[in-house]
């Protein structure tokens, strides 16, 4: 069992005691790791998991769900997720509870081990002299990964509001470059201020970015949005909370296997963590992770 205590403020370290509990009343041995920093875990998760153990369980946001599903993507071992973070977008799409207090994400993750693990896709970004890097939820390339960068450096508000805040601290400032696109083998260049590369449905604490995403249907979505005034930008973020952006005519949406994308000055976020600088190649690897849920 691989724990963030640092996730959700603090929430990872408190549901730790009561996840540990709760498995071993279960009957299962718990091998706990658990750095204040998560990098620090690759090491220890890839000499626990050499053990081959019946399952990864990891405590905390999607920033520890990354390092999970990066640390198990090909392997036959499942993931189980007990939701401790500040999006929990991964968790949420899942259809997870989110938000529970410890003694109930505990009984949560008890009962789904009694189930049998699902396949899901996942994406995959390439880049030359760098290891792969696979995402659950979405690859962000636009003003979304710069909103999620500031928001990585804020501990306060929590979930939606930390994200809404970060868009209007970098939203003046923002100026949409342009992007070298090759999907599905067809190229393009556009101008754009939100791109990402989507395998499910939300980002940012449950904003519905790509509301139609599914996880286990061997596609990707691709979302793209012209640019805009800002003031009419500002009006664009409260749909994307639910959903409403789909169908504008400033925002394009379609299934894809692979991308290939080259912009200049942005770092890419995917789980809401930062992966790298373009050029890229993202593709989708259907059933490439066995999880509980």
């Amino acid at each position: 069992m691989a724990v963030n205590p640092r996730a959700g403020n603090g929430a990872g370290a408190r549901a730790s005691p009561e996840v540990v509990h709760a498995l071993r009343a279960a009957g299962h041995d718990v091998n706990l790791v658990q750095v204040d920093n998560p990098v620090g875990l690759r090491p220890q998760l890839a000499s626990a998991l050499a053990r081959n153990p019946e399952a990864l369980v990891v405590v905390g946001g999607d920033g520890m769900v990354h390092i999970g599903i990066n640390a198990l993507a090909g392997t036959a071992v499942p993931l189980a997720i007990v939701p401790a973070g500040t999006g929990n977008d991964v968790a949420r799409s899942l259809g997870l509870p989110t938000g529970g207090k410890p003694p109930a994400a505990a009984a949560s993750l008890v009962r789904v081990l009694r189930m049998e693990p699902r396949s899901i896709d996942l994406g995959r970004i390439t880049s030359a002299g760098s290891p792969d890097v696979w995402f659950a939820a979405v690859c962000s390339a636009g003003l979304d990964a710069v909103v999620n960068a500031r928001a990585n450096r804020c501990s306060w508000p929590r979930g939606r509001a930390k994200y809404v805040l970060a868009l209007l601290r970098e939203l003046p400032f923002f100026r949409p470059p342009t992007y070298r696109l090759s999907v599905d083998g067809r190229e393009t260049n556009i101008e754009a201020i939100l791109v990402c590369v989507s395998n499910m449905r939300s980002v940012g604490g449950g904003m519905l970015i790509t509301p139609g995403a599914r996880y286990d249907d061997g596609r990707l979505d691709l979302l793209t949005v012209d640019p805009m005034p800002r003031l009419k930008l500002l009006t664009l973020f409260p749909l994307i909370f639910s959903g409403r952006h789909v169908g504008l005519k400033t925002v394009h949406l379609q299934t894809v296997s692979s991308v290939s994308l080259d912009v200049p000055g942005i770092t890419l976020f995917a789980d809401g963590e930062p992966v790298g600088n373009a050029p890229v190649d993202i593709a989708v690897v259907p059933a490439a992770l066995k999880v509980f849920a």
